[in-house]
This record gives C-alpha cells, sequence and structure tokens, in this order.
C-alpha cells in the first residue's frame, strides 16, 4: 500500500466513524485531505463509493427506523437540484458557491450550539409556514451534493427539525445517501469513468469504512439525544470550516 493511499485509509477510518455516529459528514470532511493526496476527480469518485457502501450498511441495519415520509419529502426536494450540481462539478463553476455554502453552515451551526449550551429548549416542529426556506434548503442541498457528494450540511438543518430522535435520523439521511450516491455511482459507470485505478483504491481503503463502522455504532448507541445534538451541530461547524479552508 503506498504512503498516499495509507493516509486516505487514516481519514477515511476517522470521518467514516463520525458518519457512523451521526448519519453525515463523511465525504465533505475527508475531501480536503484526499483530494490531496489522490486528486480531486480520483477523490471525488473513491469516497462516493466508500460513502455509499457505509450509508447502505447502515440502511440495512437499521431499516425499521427509517422515517419514510421525510425521506420522501428530502429526496424529493434535492433530485430538483441534483442534476445542477453534477453539471457545475463537470465544468469547474463551484468556487463562489462553496464559499457561500461553507459560511452559512459556520454561522447556523455556531447559533445552534450556542443555543444548546445555553441549555435552550428543542426546536418547534416545522408547519407549512414555516417549511418553506427549509425546502429551498434541500433543493440546495442537492445542487451540493451532485457537486461535492456532501449534501449533508443543508440537509441536516432540515432533519434536526423534522427527526429529533437519533436512531431515525441517522437511518433516513443514509438511506437518503444511498439514493443519491446511486444515481451519481450510475452516472459515473455509464460515462465510464470509473478506472481501474479507482476501483483499486476503493478496494483497498473498504476496510478502513469497515472500522470506521464498529468504532462509529458504539459510540452512536452509547450517546444520550442533547450529547448526539451537540455532536451533529459540532460536526456541521467542522465541515464548514473545512469547506473554508479547501477551497
Amino acid at each position: 500500500m503506498s504512503g498516499a493511499l495509507l493516509l486516505s485509509g487514516l481519514v477515511i477510518f476517522v470521518t467514516h466513524t463520525l458518519e457512523a455516529i451521526t448519519g453525515f459528514g463523511c465525504s465533505v470532511l475527508a475531501m480536503p485531505f484526499v483530494s490531496s493526496l489522490l486528486g480531486v476527480h480520483m477523490a471525488v469518485k473513491v469516497i462516493t463509493f466508500l460513502a455509499w457502501f457505509l450509508a447502505l450498511y447502515l440502511v440495512v441495519r437499521n431499516y425499521a427506523k427509517i422515517d419514510w415520509k421525510q425521506y420522501a419529502i428530502i429526496t424529493g426536494c434535492m433530485l430538483i437540484g441534483l442534476p445542477v450540481g453534477m453539471y457545475l462539478f463537470r465544468t469547474q463553476q463551484s468556487d463562489t458557491l462553496n464559499l457561500m455554502l461553507a459560511l452559512f453552515i459556520i454561522i447556523v451551526s455556531l447559533s445552534q450550539l450556542y443555543r444548546l449550551a445555553r441549555g435552550g429548549a428543542p426546536q418547534a416542529p416545522l408547519t407549512k409556514k414555516t417549511a418553506l426556506p427549509y425546502y429551498l434548503l434541500l433543493v440546495a442541498g442537492g445542487v451540493i451534493h451532485g457537486i461535492f457528494s456532501s449534501g449533508g450540511p443543508l440537509v441536516v438543518l432540515y432533519a434536526t427539525r423534522t427527526l429529533p430522535d437519533k436512531g431515525r435520523f441517522r437511518a433516513t439521511l443514509c438511506l437518503l445517501w444511498t439514493t443519491l450516491n446511486t444515481i451519481i455511482l450510475a452516472t459515473y459507470f455509464l460515462e465510464g469513468s470509473v478506472t481501474r485505478e479507482i476501483a483499486v483504491s476503493t478496494g483497498i481503503l473498504i476496510p478502513f469504512v469497515v472500522a470506521g463502522i464498529i468504532v462509529g455504532e458504539r459510540i452512536h448507541n452509547k450517546v444520550d439525544q442533547k450529547k448526539f445534538s451537540l455532536i451533529v451541530f459540532s460536526m456541521l461547524l467542522l465541515t464548514g470550516v473545512f469547506m473554508l479552508i479547501s477551497r
């Protein structure tokens, strides 16, 4: 195993452990590091494969916890934005969008962490009047997912309002990533961009994902709901920072 792949494996282990705990975040956290080690286009494809594998496993394990109504809403909105993001990825017109997204995520996550630190009450459920801005966030999340295979940050802002239970939150988001990444991977195969090097690198890195699953599952089962919320918004903050510094 080359040094670049070994270092990538360590990054994959840490980031996929975090996603096994929360249900999101592995792609955007891993991307800056793995891109610098393997190159951006190879990294995007390899990480998409690995994220798909992790999400599919968690879906199978936690199938009974999926909230099908929220899954349908989130998926429907994101599928509107997904083709736009996939186009932007291929035309490299994503820098400004990445900067705006990173700053937005940092501001929102800091505000939510401040609310939790002050012992804030749970957020009120969405109503017809308050839901529209969140639906627009989901469409934007589809655009981001098409570019970076990491639309999680914007989806999380919606899911924290509609999926307060940590188990349903994780299972529903993982089904979403399985669906979206299946579409993206299918396009890779159709356009013939999955090379032997990408397939081999993905296979080498899968054991690091398995190790992350084992560790992440144990932590997920031990944390209570408040600590889970703190972890979720801390990961959102970390995600925003990583997206900002990796531009």
